[in-house]
């Protein structure tokens, strides 16, 4: 995702000076690759600390730096990956816009419970698009997971809570709940949303475990604005960033987690049904410049 960013301050460093004429172009090479203005200049202030006070002269010095500048922005609290509940069914809602990547996320999680020897319910809650009820059923016969449905149009809320009813019958593990991805300024999928946290409330005695927004790194500084929306309305505990093998708006994800200081708990890097790593902020930030 930087990799262009770091070939760009080879060629800067290739002039043997660090000079304003290398911070204003390395300014313009992280503002083109989507970072907020401000995490720009908080990066750049870092920097120039660095080289004063460590003497950094060498250009593989400085890229060490920028990395660990960058690398540091990405530092979660807690523990990472997904929340799993003592109590079956644990509980996971997917949300995000439409063409993110959200149902094939679903697919790959369920892929990989499945895999790992547990049983999945997935949940049909997108009702407003017959294409993604067959979708997710196609899924659901590939990862060999059940799968809750109903006719398109039909409620969503009743098809979670369906499906959770369902995994307690069938002693299922995990539900992955799909639900519709209209654009995030509709007040009306907004209100979807919220009521279908209160039906897992009523069918499990609690919430759900994790609401998962799903987001496409390609979307850059949109993306902001999607998470605020949709953590308003869903309390959105986890990011999943998907298609991040094809993007080089990276910054963008700077600003998501510090903006919103929701935990980035899955990336998907490809199209594959195994292409779903957990987020390991350092691992993360070391690849980001491969």
């Amino acid at each position: 995702m930087f990799k262009r960013l770091m070939e760009r301050v080879d060629r800067m460093m290739g002039r043997g000076v660090i000079d304003e004429e290398f911070y204003e172009e390395l300014e313009e090479a992280l503002l083109q690759a989507d970072t907020n203005v401000n995490i720009t200049q908080e990066i750049l202030s870092e920097l120039r600390t660095a080289v004063r006070e460590e003497k950094i002269t060498e250009p593989e010095q400085m890229k060490d730096r920028l990395k660990k500048a960058i690398a540091d922005r990405f530092k979660q609290d807690g523990a990472v990956g997904l929340t799993v509940n003592d109590d079956d069914p644990t509980v996971y809602i997917f949300v995000g816009v439409n063409g993110v990547g959200k149902t094939t996320t679903i697919a790959k999680v369920a892929n990989l419970l499945t895999k790992r020897g547990f049983k999945v319910v997935l949940a049909a809650g997108d009702t407003f698009r017959a294409a993604a009820i067959e979708q997710l059923e196609v899924w659901a016969t590939r990862t060999g997971s059940d799968i809750v449905r109903n006719q398109p149009g039909a409620d969503p809320a009743a098809v979670v809570f369906d499906a959770i009813q369902a995994a307690k019958a069938r002693g299922a593990n995990f539900v992955l709940a799909d639900t519709a991805g209209r654009q995030h300024s509709k007040g009306s999928l907004m209100a979807e949303l919220e009521k279908t946290v209160r039906v897992v409330q009523k069918a499990l005695g609690r919430g759900p475990d994790e609401v998962l927004l799903v987001l496409d790194a390609n979307t850059g500084q949109n993306a902001i604005r999607q998470a605020e929306e949709f953590t308003k309305s869903a309390g959105v505990t986890g990011l999943v960033l998907t298609k991040l093998d094809g993007t080089g708006r990276g910054g963008a994800l700077i600003g998501v987690y510090d903006k919103l200081r929701v935990p980035i708990k899955l990336v998907g890097v490809g199209e594959k049904v195994d292409d779903l790593l957990d987020f390991k902020p350092e691992r993360f930030a070391s690849a980001l410049f491969d």
